[in-house]
């Protein structure tokens, strides 16, 4: 694909943008500056990536996993600005996570220890885990405000944070892994996904695109179970203040 079709492309941003203003959406800004963000960012990693790809350095390989996990932290974040130190909580849950799944994929001989498959792989366990996190702080502050008088009665009767708070955690949780069965459940025959479109797109046979996207599929599940329990153990704690009285 040359940069001339990369303009070409941008014929579908303004399809966006012209909806927006017939419809009077308001989501003008946002769309230019998502694409506008997007693009650099892409055209940025792409450069990085064939730099670190050619000097297959494991320093730049972890620096670069890093910095995956730390913004992925920060956005997930952003979902609970009214708790203390949970960026710390979700970059921990986070490097487990990539940790924990990569070192068995290396471990078991299912990936190449290079920078060509530890880092995209990288990035997709992470961005996975980085959603589930999210839904888990969406529907966690959700689902203690609704249940805010269950909860209070709890803690009034003597239970501890942890027992008045279980039903609650457990829904949440539950809620924040849905999607990424869900998907599990239809791809293939909804969806082909990105990983396996982009190496049919670059050659490959599509049977070995289908292998590789099965092993992502299957790490996801438990990329998934991990990033939320330990996000749902590390966190929950922080919805009440220091005497365990439910936080505002």
């Amino acid at each position: 694909m040359t940069y001339t079709s990369m303009w070409f492309a941008f014929g579908f941003v303004l399809i966006a943008l012209l909806l927006s203003l017939w419809q009077k959406l308001g989501l003008e800004k946002e769309i230019a500056i998502g694409t506008i963000r997007s693009t650099i960012q892409l055209l940025l990693i792409g450069y990085v990536l064939n730099f670190v790809f050619h000097s297959d350095n494991v320093f730049f390989i972890v620096i670069l996993i890093i910095m995956m996990i730390s913004v992925a932290s920060w956005n997930a974040a952003s979902r609970g600005k009214n708790l203390p130190g949970i960026f710390w909580r979700i970059a921990f849950s986070l490097a487990i996570t990539e940790l924990v799944t990569m070192g068995l994929m290396v471990t078991l001989g299912l990936v190449i220890p290079t920078p060509q498959y530890l880092i995209p792989m990288s990035g997709m366990i992470i961005g996975s885990s980085m959603i589930v996190s999210s839904l888990f702080l969406t529907h966690m502050n959700r689902e203690v405000d609704t249940a805010k008088g269950e909860i209070e009665t709890l803690l009034s009767l003597g239970a501890s944070t942890r027992q008045a708070v279980q039903g609650v955690l457990k829904r949440a949780v539950k809620a924040s892994m849905i999607p990424t069965f869900d998907t599990m459940k239809t791809i293939g025959l909804v969806q082909l996904p990105g990983m396996m479109t982009g190496m049919i797109v670059a050659g490959a046979s599509p049977i070995e695109a289908v292998r590789y996207q099965i092993l992502i599929m299957l790490s996801f599940s438990s990329s998934a179970a991990i990033s939320a329990v330990l996000i749902s153990l590390l966190s929950y704690r922080l919805w009440f203040t220091k005497d365990s009285m439910l936080r505002l």
